[in-house]
């Protein structure tokens, strides 16, 4: 029989498993986040192969590029919504092995309609490993989400930062078949997933303990302003993600030919700036979650972007030495918010853990690729100067953080759903 001790004894096994932080669990999730972006990476790095070797125009690679980053970035809030529902630990290997397949695909393609079929199974994959992914982060990093968020996507980061040395050390000497390569990599994270899928079902009863409790204050609160007050914020950290993504892709996709054209850099050195951009970001993730558990998730988010906001506007005006030094404080600070705001949107919905993840870092994608077109478009008519003087403003919009509420607000709403559960109970 149980009795009212073994009950409690289980609520408190349940509390120290929810707030303890599993740091292996978090660097394998982190690898596996590192590979997978590493090979997403690898789809832009291997497009002037591509375009050689299979003789393809711009529209054909905007359209693989479409393909990717729509497909990642549209079924991730999808994916994660069904999974706040029925959790299904055995996504994480499957969409390892999607990408491998994927990766596999693409070093054999032999012609256009086959790389997009390639494409669509890495960002597949990708969709498919992000939310969960995320949500193991959200576990294991227990009572230091921040800091939990952070390793998961400093991975990332470094993957993606990756992308300027695959292309001069792998793509340039090796061609297409080079991609085959990455086969190996997915194989090996698909491997750690198997391991963290067996952490994750140890974790379930912890989750589902959780998650019924956030769930149903979530329901309790519907009908108030509550809820209407985190929609609010939840449309101002998305239209804050807009604007970070745009600066971010903008100065990763295009600031290279701004070099080469201002000051008559070769290629190889001005990919060292975009290197430097992308390597500084990654620190910034990695050290954005324990700021945030130190100072506040609002304070890193609104500073991420307040704070790069001068340094941004005189980048344009500068010589090629100060801009390398002032292209790392860029990447730096304005990606230390990158992991801050996938933990407050968590936070802001917490029993919709594995939605919120797609749907912030789905839009990192998404609104990246809009991004890029428009910028792109922008340069065509007006040329690359104007258009990095312009770029350089898009900071400044990002005060619009201002308006989120903060930590202390988002953890009022929480405790108010509790105590509401609690009575019900």
């Amino acid at each position: 029989m149980r009795t009212a001790a073994d009950g409690q004894s289980r609520v408190i096994r349940t509390e120290k498993r929810e707030n303890t932080t599993y740091l292996l669990i978090l660097i394998f999730i982190s690898l596996a986040h590192l590979f997978n972006d590493a090979m997403q990476a690898v789809v832009p790095a291997i497009f002037p192969i591509l375009r050689d070797t299979l003789a393809l125009d711009y529209v054909q690679l905007g359209w693989i590029s479409f393909t990717l980053n729509a497909t990642s970035s549209l079924l991730q809030p999808v994916i994660g919504f069904g999974t706040d529902r029925r959790p299904l630990v055995y996504l994480l290997p499957a969409g390892m092995l999607l990408s491998l397949a994927g990766m596999i695909a693409l070093g054999l393609s032999p012609g256009f309609h086959h790389v997009l079929l390639a494409v669509f199974l890495v960002g597949l994959g990708s969709a498919v490993f992000h939310p969960e992914a995320s949500r193991v982060a959200y576990l294991a990093g227990g009572a230091r989400r921040g800091l939990g968020q952070s390793i998961f996507q400093v991975g990332g980061n470094t993957g993606q930062s990756l992308a300027p040395l695959f292309t001069a050390l792998i793509f340039v000497p090796f061609g297409q078949r080079a991609a085959l390569t990455f086969a190996l990599p997915a194989a090996t994270a698909a491997g750690l997933m198997l391991y963290i899928a067996a952490w994750r079902k140890q974790m379930a009863s912890v989750d589902r303990t959780a998650s019924a409790v956030r769930m149903i204050a979530h329901d309790t609160s519907r009908r108030t302003s509550i809820v209407r007050a985190r929609t609010t914020a939840l449309i101002v950290l998305v239209a804050f993600v807009f604007v970070r993504s745009w600066y971010s892709v903008g100065m990763s996709n295009f600031y290279a030919f701004y070099l080469i054209h201002h000051y008559g850099f070769t290629i190889k050195t001005a990919q060292l700036y975009l290197f430097l951009f992308l390597a500084a970001g990654a620190l910034g993730t990695f050290l954005g979650g324990p700021m945030a558990d130190r100072f506040g998730q609002k304070t890193v988010i609104v500073a991420s972007m307040l704070g790069a906001a001068p340094i941004a506007l005189l980048l344009p005006y500068v010589g090629p030495t100060p801009a390398l030094i002032l292209v790392a404080l860029l990447g730096f600070i304005i990606l230390s918010s990158y992991s801050v705001t996938v933990i407050y949107a968590q936070e802001l919905f917490p029993g919709h853990v594995g939605a919120m993840s797609g749907l912030v870092i789905g839009l990192a994608f998404g609104m990246g690729a809009i991004g890029a077109i428009a910028v792109g478009t922008f340069i065509e008519h007006f040329g690359i100067d104007p258009a990095m003087r312009v770029l350089s403003a898009l900071p400044l919009v990002g005060a619009i953080a201002l308006f989120l509420p903060g930590d202390r607000r988002v953890a009022e709403w929480q405790v108010t759903g509790r105590k509401r559960h609690t009575l019900e109970k």
